[in-house]
């Protein structure tokens, strides 16, 4: 095989690799992004209980004042009961304590039904606590992990960039721009080889002259269909498939 492309397929292998990190590199920052949503959600799930717990004390309170009201109200009948002389204004007063008291036993039912809902709501306090407090631990290590992995990433592409310029500086320019131009358009396949006298990017098959020319390992030979830079060695076949 010509030096020239043992030089360009050492390249092609260092710009694949260059590929592969920085696409992994690209994948960590939408990732920590949603762990960092995922530990955000559990700790709004925290604040929602938190919330429902002071709704139900701020409600408790109002129920605790309407009780209040209504003991004020039934002691100001009852003071203008001893004061009055008509039966009549009694009984009304007397009809005003009954209606009191009975919202007062509203009242109670009410409050009971929200001590339940506040020990309810405690429960989930502290369920959900230790929900956001596992999935912080757990963010944390994971992002962790990632900002390690991330820095690894970002050191293997210093290295394999650097690499990658003492490689290209080895081509010449006029070659090394056509491949670069073909690794811009044809993905990573650029430099292939030969099976069964096809293109081994695009499975075209050759003709016999370009065959001929690329088993003799003179100039570079390109793929008359895609552009592709052949070559080929002693393993590969020319004969067509079946």
């Amino acid at each position: 095989m010509q030096e020239i492309i043992e030089k360009l397929l050492i390249l092609q292998d260092r710009d694949r690799k260059i590929v592969r990190v920085t696409q992994e590199l690209a994948y960590i920052s939408p990732e920590r992004d949603g762990l960092h949503a995922k530990a955000k959600a559990t700790q709004g799930s925290l604040e929602a209980a938190k919330l429902r717990v002071k709704q139900i004390e701020a409600e408790r309170k109002q129920r605790d004042l309407e009780i209040d009201s209504k003991k004020s109200q039934i002691e100001k009948y009852l003071n203008q009961q001893l004061q009055t002389r008509k039966n009549e204004e009694y009984k009304a007063l007397t009809h005003e304590i009954d209606m009191a008291k009975e919202a007062i036993f509203k009242i109670e039912d009410a409050e009971i039904v929200l001590m339940e809902q506040a020990e309810a709501a405690q429960k989930e306090v502290a369920r959900a606590t230790t929900e956001a407090a596992a999935a912080k631990k757990r963010v944390e290590e994971e992002i962790g992990l990632l900002n390690q992995r991330e820095e690894n990433l970002k050191k293997e592409l210093g290295e394999l960039t650097s690499s990658r310029a003492q490689l290209a500086s080895a081509i010449d320019e006029s070659t090394r721009t056509r491949y670069e131009r073909l690794f811009k358009s044809k993905g990573e396949n650029v430099v292939v080889g030969i099976e069964h006298s096809s293109c081994g990017g695009c499975h075209m098959k050759l003709q016999a002259q370009v065959l001929v020319s690329c088993r003799a390992q003179g100039d570079i030979v390109t793929c008359p269909s895609c552009g592709r830079i052949l070559y080929f060695t002693s393993d590969m076949s020319l004969t067509p498939g079946d």
